[in-house]
C-alpha cells in the first residue's frame, strides 16, 4: 500500500523513498510497458523513462486519485513517446496505408496473457502501438489518432493488419505445434 510519508519523500527527492517507489510499482509497471515493447530490453528502457517522468512530476499526483491510474497514464505515455521516436527512424509506408476495418474473429481468446505478450512483441511499433491502445487499453479510434498524430483510418488499419499478423503467427504456430507433435 502506497504511504503519504512515501509520496511525501520522493517529492523531497529522497533517494530511499525512490528506490521503495521503484521497487513497489516495477511489476505493475513493467506489465504495461511490456505490451507496448518488442522485448524485454526495451520494456525496461520504457519503464525506467517512465520512472524518471514519475519522480520528476510526483509534486503533480492528485493525492485523492488513485496512484495506480496516475503511474499507469505515465508508462503509457511513455510508451508511446518512445513509440513516437522509434517510428521516426522506420519507414512510414505501413502508417499511410489505407484499408477499410474489417470484422474479425477473436482467435486470440483461448490463448493465456503471457503468450498473447509473446505474440504481441514480435508485431512492428506501429502495429503493435494500435493494437494496445484499442484492444488493451480502450482507447477509441479517434483518440488513437490524437495521441499518435494518425488519421483515424490508419488507426484502423494498423489495428486490422496487427490482428491479421497475429492470426497469421498463430496458424504458423499451430502448424509447428502439429508437426512436432506428429514427430513423437
Amino acid at each position: 500500500m502506497l504511504s503519504t510519508e512515501l509520496i511525501s519523500g520522493c517529492i523531497k527527492k529522497d533517494r530511499k523513498s525512490q528506490k521503495e517507489l521503484y521497487h513497489l510499482y516495477y511489476g505493475y509497471s513493467m506489465r504495461i510497458c511490456l505490451r507496448y515493447a518488442q522485448n524485454k530490453d526495451e520494456a525496461i528502457e520504457m519503464l525506467n523513462d517512465g520512472f524518471m517522468k514519475v519522480f520528476m512530476n510526483i509534486k503533480r499526483y492528485d493525492k485523492s486519485r488513485p496512484f495506480n491510474a496516475w503511474i499507469s497514464t505515465i508508462m503509457i505515455n511513455t510508451s508511446i513517446d518512445y513509440y513516437r521516436n522509434r517510428i521516426k527512424q522506420m519507414e512510414m509506408e505501413e502508417l499511410n496505408a489505407k484499408h477499410e476495418m474489417e470484422d474479425s474473429e477473436n482467435i486470440l481468446s483461448h490463448l493465456n496473457y503471457e503468450d498473447i505478450i509473446l505474440l504481441v512483441q514480435k508485431l512492428s511499433y506501429a502495429y503493435r502501438t494500435v493494437f494496445n491502445l484499442f484492444v488493451i487499453d480502450g482507447y477509441s479510434h479517434e483518440e488513437i489518432s490524437e495521441m499518435l498524430s494518425i488519421s483515424v483510418g490508419t488507426s484502423k488499419s494498423n489495428l486490422f493488419k496487427a490482428r491479421e499478423n497475429l492470426k497469421k503467427m498463430l496458424v504458423e504456430e499451430t502448424a509447428f505445434t502439429n508437426k512436432q507433435t506428429r514427430a513423437y
